[in-house]
């Protein structure tokens, strides 16, 4: 991999890449999702929500435009703050592919990740029992428009998150407490914690999957598995895992 001096630094520990008062600015916009997803667990989304749901399947195409927007939004605060501190985009991905068998590579790894990813997900949902929180199934999609917007949501999240938790969070956490651990287990239970809308075991079970996903970024030195597995488990997840089960 090809990477720039910041990134080079920052995987040694030696400086942040961006400022602390910038660091402070994220925290800050975390603790907001963290709370307006609390919120919407304990009263529901928009009106006329069914008994147990989370929102009513009208919001559906609402929420996954805004979790677009949401997701760019801060994935460009991220750039920008890395950007104002002498960095690039590289130093938040790691760089990008520079021939077809790193992408191969990359692929490799995911799919097996994935696996791993879905047996920790399974393992920890049991062993946390029954979830009481409401649910999101409404807001999965139905309609052929829904479901290549969901592909839009997940292609997304798979890119903007990881470099959010995983490229900026972590990285930050590492230069401040010179501890690969204590990076990842920080990213990830800030990860959880903003999945909060989701109910508190789903908190749980998201934060144990942000330590694996903190991990193969620290092993890799880059996020391109990362985004190849979160973008295709998300897809799984929230549409294809259904069509295949009916």
């Amino acid at each position: 991999m090809e990477a720039t001096n910041v990134t080079e630094k920052t995987d040694r520990g030696d400086r942040q890449i961006a400022s602390w008062l910038h660091l402070g600015g994220y925290f800050g916009i975390m603790a907001y999702l963290v709370l307006a997803g609390m919120h919407s667990q304990r009263a529901g989304v928009g009106g006329n929500v069914a008994s147990g749901q989370l929102m009513n399947h009208g919001q559906a195409v609402r929420s996954y435009l805004l979790s677009i927007l949401a997701n760019v939004g801060i994935t460009y605060y991220c750039w920008a703050g890395v950007h104002w501190h002498g960095g690039t985009l590289s130093t938040l991905t790691g760089g990008r592919w520079r021939s077809w068998k790193a992408i191969a590579l990359d692929v490799a790894i995911a799919l097996p990740f994935c696996l791993v990813w879905q047996a920790t997900a399974f393992g920890v949902d049991r062993l946390l029992g029954p979830n009481d929180a409401r649910s999101v199934e409404s807001m999965l999609p139905q309609s052929a428009v829904e479901v290549v917007l969901w592909i839009v949501v997940s292609i997304t999240a798979g890119f903007c998150e990881e470099i959010q938790s995983r490229g900026y969070l972590q990285q930050q956490l590492r230069a401040v407490s010179g501890s690969v651990v204590v990076a990842v287990l920080g990213q990830a239970l800030v990860f959880g914690m903003v999945h909060s809308y989701q109910g508190w075991k789903k908190v749980v079970v998201i934060a144990v999957l942000g330590v694996l996903y903190g991990t193969l970024a620290a092993w890799r030195r880059n996020l391109r598995a990362n985004m190849i597995a979160h973008g295709a488990l998300d897809v799984w997840n929230g549409w294809l895992q259904q069509v295949i089960g009916r």
